[in-house]
């Protein structure tokens, strides 16, 4: 039996794709960053960074998207808890309880006086993670081989 392929026009789905997934990704680190004074935080900022990611595996083949992105998924798991953990027992230096954060205020050259906080490295901890994780659960259940 003969196999036919099917030639997909993704002359709009393609382009499109790009400036969204753009978009998605800027929106992701905005809740991240936003995450400490409004909802959001690491876990939603990972997930919608993974559904961008999602978004660029649809439109384009996943060897493409391999290429441009170049990120190994386990490694970035690992990396991603092992910044959380080192931000808890961080805490134990100053014999205070697990995971309590800390915040100072530093004078930064053109943002002024910004308050810097331990739990924007947990939750860059978290964000690995999820991206990590979704991806690498993502790519598990594609795979055709």
């Amino acid at each position: 039996m003969k196999k036919t392929h099917v030639k997909t026009n993704d002359v709009i789905f393609q382009p499109v794709t790009k400036v969204v997934a753009f978009i998605i990704i800027i929106y992701s680190l905005h809740l991240f960053f936003s995450g400490h004074y409004t909802p959001g935080g690491g876990f939603i900022g990972g997930l919608m960074t993974a559904a961008a990611f999602v978004l660029l595996l649809l439109a384009f083949d996943v060897k493409t998207v391999e290429k441009t992105l170049n990120v190994d998924y386990i490694k970035m798991t690992a990396t991603g808890l092992l910044i959380a953990v080192l931000t808890g027992l961080g805490s134990f230096f100053y014999n205070v309880p697990f995971l309590t954060q800390t915040f100072s205020y530093v004078d930064i050259p053109l943002l002024g006086k910004t308050a810097l906080a331990t739990a924007v490295l947990f939750d860059l901890g978290v964000y690995l993670v999820v991206i990590g994780v979704t991806m690498t659960i993502i790519q598990t259940i594609g795979e055709t081989e």
